[in-house]
């Protein structure tokens, strides 16, 4: 198990690494897109897993994620 400082270590590479994945301006229909889609999949799942929560760096339209709404 990684220590909560490994755990904030690695969630500070992966938002890099995200950030990274995202800049650039390419055709959703190149390869390269698609790749690079499959990339921030299996990263978006690997800080779900190693969290066990949702990706905070996420922002879609400011906003967050679209979550379903909480019961009660």
């Amino acid at each position: 198990q990684l220590s909560q400082a490994e755990i904030e270590r690695f969630l500070v590479a992966a938002e890099a690494l995200h950030l990274s994945i995202i800049k650039p301006f390419i055709s959703p229909h190149c390869d390269h897109y698609r790749q690079t889609r499959v990339l921030h999949e299996v990263l978006l799942k690997a800080v779900r897993d190693v969290t066990g929560k949702e990706v905070e760096f996420i922002r879609w339209n400011t906003t967050g994620p679209v979550l379903p709404p909480k019961a009660g």
